[in-house]
């Protein structure tokens, strides 16, 4: 009896095309790209006009593309002594840096005794943190000026350093992290002779890292974009930081639209440059931080 070797037969499975799912993605791409064109649009801009002369920028119809594009306008903020936009640069990044440094520390510090030690008043206190979040930054301005008046800091950057250095929303926006961590950590910490101080050095400190970083990020960003408080407390065309200082460059009677947006791309890069870098860690913390009220 004879056996016959038959081969397997293969057929080949084809996936269909799901041509409905994919043109639905087409159409969201398609939508994403319009909306990020229009969001970039000013910036594209901005960029656009400071490399055009004074006469392109104002010139109609608008055009996207410099005819005669220059470095004008650079040339101008960067040596003029009367609008010294580079200094200006420099002050807004140590009033930034500083004040979100003095932020990350006060806050931290405030908000661990409210998210993990037991005292009485705690929660009142903690309420009393929270309901300013509700009361209008103007009324604290004048307060604020006389204190600074009073410390002889007016027209120096401690005055655009200090006062805003231990703000409510640091302590609340912290305080609901720390609640989100696990308290069996802590417990190892005191079971190998660790004293309060010590555990939140070095066990809450290092497991905070993105909401550190989400804190820092938006306490640089509302410094660096102040334009009140400094018109309020510095008088020295060479202390301004950007934003007061590049309101000076619109004249009374002409506008030197290139130069205003040169001095715009300065006060932009910083900006990019750190949501570029902590765009990962601002997530994270936004969405840990919202774990356990």
């Amino acid at each position: 009896m004879s056996q016959v070797a038959t081969a397997p037969r293969t057929q080949a499975t084809t996936k269909p095309v799901n041509t409905g799912r994919l043109a639905i993605n087409i159409i969201l791409y398609i939508i994403l790209i319009a909306f990020t064109l229009l969001y970039l649009s000013p910036l594209l801009w901005m960029l656009v006009t400071a490399f055009k002369p004074d006469f392109e920028a104002s010139a109609w119809p608008l055009n996207w593309i410099p005819q005669n594009p220059t470095t004008e306008a650079f040339n101008t903020i960067l040596n003029s002594s009367q609008a010294p936009v580079f200094r200006w640069f420099l002050n807004s990044l140590i009033a930034a840096s500083a004040q979100t440094l003095l932020i990350l520390v006060t806050a931290s510090l405030a908000a661990y005794p409210l998210a993990r030690m037991k005292f009485p008043g705690k929660g009142f206190i903690f309420a009393i943190i929270v309901s300013t979040l509700f009361i209008p930054p103007v009324i604290f301005l004048i307060p604020n000026y006389l204190i600074v008046d009073k410390l002889g800091w007016l027209d120096t950057l401690w005055a655009l350093i200090v006062p805003g250095a231990a703000g409510a929303f640091g302590v609340f926006f912290l305080r609901q992290f720390f609640m989100s961590l696990p308290y069996e950590l802590e417990e190892a910490a005191f079971l190998d002779g660790a004293n309060r101080l010590q555990t939140f050095w070095q066990v809450v400190i290092p497991l905070s890292g993105s909401a550190l970083a989400t804190l820092a990020v938006l306490s640089f960003l509302n410094n660096w974009n102040d334009f009140l408080w400094p018109v309020y407390v510095i008088f020295t065309p060479s202390n301004f930081t950007l934003q007061p200082g590049l309101s000076i460059l619109q004249g009374a009677y002409t506008t030197h639209y290139p130069v205003i947006m040169a001095g715009g791309i300065f006060a932009t890069i910083p900006v990019l440059i750190l949501f570029i870098i902590a765009q990962r860690y601002v997530v994270e913390g936004v969405a840990q931080s919202g774990l356990k009220g």
